[in-house]
């Protein structure tokens, strides 16, 4: 079923520089090669040859040299705070450690007193069993990721010295293990942190509100973390980003190839699906009213029915605004889409906003799951709260990678 505006012809955008069509250009015959994915979805060989049992999975992730500087980092700050009464961690200790977190989270207990966990009546033995309180607190206390002598120099051209080295090493190993489907979600999360930190965030849309900003893109359908990175703000004395939703996507997209990349209103632009095309990538996604490149025609609200839709068509993009409502429509932007396809749908809503609605919340639902089962402690030290969030991430990707591996694995049960 297609629908198209009731004139024919063409109209120009807000800013001249653009000529909309009212009528879909000629179809292309065949799939475009920007749809084309030259890589298998799913867990890459490396994965697969490495993913022996649940733990496998996880330690991918946390892997030796993000441990080595942990350790060495933190054994060099306990021997500073603590002088002899520290006794140096060793691998199996920073386990323990990391181990006890994902425990709690995984009974969520992320609003619970720790002390609470380690109570002779109330709590629960593995805690007790595993480490004391008092060598946990001691652990929270001086766990470092970097040598804070060396710290000063660095943190003047970099906000986020303090786990740096950690970080980098993380995210490079998250493509590695994962090829995503042929649609990748791009958005923001937040980390939820209200203490003392250089690039803390507000957010008043988000249930934290206050925290740090860090861009994702993730697999829409499995919501693997392909690829993170931490907003730390603008530079000391430098003006305001700009075009800075253009530069996430282009950043967090490479490396991909035949893909479509969902994303909302704060990143979709026109020349954001040029530069993604010369990639051989689509986008999907949201559209704001003042954009430029926009026609006046279509946002005009006044008078049009409710589920009625307006499309207009370049050979590079297509645009529709869509009236769930009176005085309300929804306007969203693909170069994947080159027709004027509705659903048969009572709302006869457009196949780009279905589209849209299917692949918009990969994000979303890594944000979700990991807030569930977080293993975020109480802190006043922001590279703590990015460090949960590495637990965090990490043991939903090992959760995604062993399930996919192993599908037979708790298949039957409701809650895997």
């Amino acid at each position: 079923m297609e629908q198209s505006s009731s004139t024919e012809g063409t109209w120009a955008s807000k800013d001249g520089n653009i000529k909309w069509s009212t009528s879909p250009h000629q179809s292309r015959g065949r799939l475009s090669s920007s749809n084309i994915i030259k890589m298998t979805p799913g867990p890459t060989t490396f994965a697969v040859t490495r993913v022996n049992d649940i733990q496998s999975a996880f330690q991918l992730f946390i892997s030796q040299p993000i441990e080595r500087i942990i350790l060495d980092m933190t054994n060099l700050e306990g021997r500073r705070v603590f002088q002899e009464k520290w006794k140096s961690l060793d691998q199996t200790d920073l386990n323990a450690y990391i181990g006890i977190l994902i425990l709690a989270g995984v009974y969520r207990s992320k609003g619970e007193a720790t002390s609470s966990l380690w109570n002779e009546e109330n709590g629960r033995p593995i805690f007790r069993a595993t480490m004391s309180l008092e060598t946990f607190h001691m652990i929270s206390r001086v766990i470092r990721f970097d040598n804070r002598d060396t710290r000063v120099g660095q943190r003047e051209s970099d906000k986020l010295a303090a786990i740096r080295d950690v970080w980098d090493k993380w995210v490079e190993i998250l493509p590695l293990l994962y090829n995503p489907g042929p649609h990748v979600t791009v958005d923001e999360c937040l980390v939820s942190f209200r203490g003392r930190c250089p690039f803390r965030q507000y957010m008043p849309n988000k249930p934290a509100k206050y925290g740090i900003k860090i861009w994702a893109a993730c697999d829409a359908k499995s919501s693997y973390a392909w690829k993170m990175q931490v907003y730390t703000g603008k530079p000391p004395g430098g003006a305001p980003e700009k075009n800075q939703g253009m530069r996430v996507v282009l950043e967090m997209s490479e490396g991909l190839q035949g893909h479509n990349i969902t994303c909302d209103n704060f990143f979709t632009s026109y020349r954001l699906g040029e530069e993604l095309q010369k990639r051989k990538l689509t986008m999907l996604g949201t559209v704001r009213r003042n954009k430029p490149e926009l026609p006046s025609e279509i946002l005009k609200i006044q008078g049009r029915p409710m589920h009625y839709s307006i499309f207009a068509f370049t050979e590079k993009a297509t645009v529709v605004s869509y009236c769930p409502k009176r005085n309300k429509n929804v306007l969203v932007m693909s170069t994947m889409h080159t027709d004027a396809s509705l659903s048969t749908r009572d709302d006869m809503k457009p196949q780009m906003i279905l589209d849209y609605n299917s692949t918009k919340g990969g994000v979303d639902n890594l944000d979700e799951v990991t807030a569930t089962y977080s293993c975020q402690r109480k802190t006043a030290r922001w590279p703590m709260a990015i460090f949960f969030n590495i637990v965090d991430v990490s043991a939903y990707n090992a959760y995604v990678l062993w399930s996919e591996i192993n599908q037979e694995w708790n298949a039957g049960k409701l809650y895997r």
